[in-house]
């Protein structure tokens, strides 16, 4: 049975190494400019969840900035289930990163892009959080390209102390308009009645968002639309997704108590369907 490692292995540029040993040169351009990509997953019970998906996503965001990739898409799936190999934890994140690797000038990328992977323990959200719903806040914030998952985070990591401040466990973009996107980390959805509604753009298209919508597809009318923050004051039900997350309950958005305030009946069921889902992708 898989258990704690008390050392992680990561993958960097053709070795595996202890996560301590780990390092990049400080010219690195992931480092001094912030160029570079990554992408997230996790593991169920010793199985990566969308390892191809997430991959075919970095490849993307990769090609959105104009970063070569350190090999091809399936070669980058073969060294990320290999480390996630090497590191026995049943219950995983996956961590895939691509920076413009060293460059003399600071700035050029001369064509030797740095591949790492980090392999760490799932850190669980808290049962009573998927239970009791958690509190949002909305920051006036434009995401730096947004459909690209960069290594560029300044505007999350600010939005974010925000939210911690005020008690919340993500914060929620708005524009000048008043029109609402996604979360620092996290897709959003609303329920109104059996009308599901997303956010479609100036996103960055979910892995777990995606199969929300491929799970919901029966029971809901699904619409991928621009959403306005006073419209999602006044839905019957919210939630957020992610890798990590999974399908979590927003019950409070700002000071705005959201429905009835407590999980509803149809954000419990997109939980139960997308778990069923995960459930039959275990061999």
């Amino acid at each position: 049975m898989r258990g704690a490692v008390s050392v992680p292995i990561y993958y960097l540029n053709g070795q595996f190494v202890e996560a301590g040993a780990a390092a990049l040169p400080l010219n690195d351009l992931g480092i001094v400019r912030g160029y570079g990509v990554f992408d997230l997953l996790r593991t169920y019970d010793g199985v990566p969840f969308k390892l191809h998906e997430h991959v075919l996503r970095l490849a993307r965001s990769a090609q959105a900035i104009g970063l070569e990739l350190p090999g091809s898409v399936a070669e980058i799936v073969a060294i990320a289930a290999e480390t996630y190999r090497r590191n026995d934890l049943a219950n995983a994140t996956i961590r895939i990163i691509v920076t413009g690797g060293a460059s003399d000038n600071f700035m050029t990328p001369q064509g030797c892009p740095t591949l790492a992977v980090l392999v760490e323990p799932v850190t669980p959200t808290p049962p009573a959080e998927y239970l009791r719903g958690v509190k949002v806040v909305s920051v006036e914030m434009a995401r730096f390209l947004p459909t690209v998952k960069s290594l560029n985070y300044i505007g999350a990591i600010m939005a974010m102390k925000a939210a911690s401040r005020a008690g919340a466990v993500e914060a929620l973009y708005r524009d000048q308009d008043g029109y609402v996107s996604e979360c620092t980390r996290s897709n959003l959805f609303a329920l109104q009645g059996r009308r599901l509604i997303t956010p479609q753009n100036d996103i960055l298209a979910g892995i777990t968002r995606a199969v929300v919508l491929e799970v919901a597809a029966d029971d809901f009318d699904v619409t991928e639309a621009p959403l306005h923050y006073a419209d999602l004051l006044g839905c019957d039900e919210l939630f957020i997704t992610s890798s990590t997350k999974e399908v979590l309950p927003v019950v409070q958005v700002d000071g705005q108590i959201i429905g009835p305030g407590v999980p509803g009946p149809r954000t419990q069921k997109l939980m139960a369907l997308f778990r069923a889902y995960v459930q039959a992708q275990q061999p």
